[in-house]
């Protein structure tokens, strides 16, 4: 009896450090992904918008990019910065309180 209850305390410590591993890991790839490059076609069917609407967003600075060649490039942190910063809450008032 003392056995199996000895293997359970490992196992549970086994498991513990499974998820911190996965949190570890879930961590350090959302960061690798912040430095990751999308281009044109990416965005759009990200954003859900059209090629004219993508180009009128990088006219007017609403979204940085970067050009090689003939082909722009836009990284996927500035993408999530101009959501959050047009992020809207109809339950919220503008000091975030309801």
């Amino acid at each position: 009896m003392i056995e199996i209850v000895d293997l359970i305390l490992a196992l549970s410590q086994e498991i513990k450090e499974l998820k911190v591993l996965i949190d570890v890991y879930k961590q350090s790839r959302a960061e690798r992904l912040k430095d990751t490059w999308l281009d044109n076609q990416d965005v759009m069917q990200t954003l859900h918008i059209s090629k004219r609407t993508l180009q009128t967003f990088r006219d007017n600075g609403t979204l940085p990019y970067s050009k090689v060649g003939g082909t722009f490039y836009y990284k996927v942190s500035d993408i999530e910065h101009v959501l959050q910063n047009n992020y809207y809450n109809q339950n919220f008032k503008c000091d975030a309180t309801k």
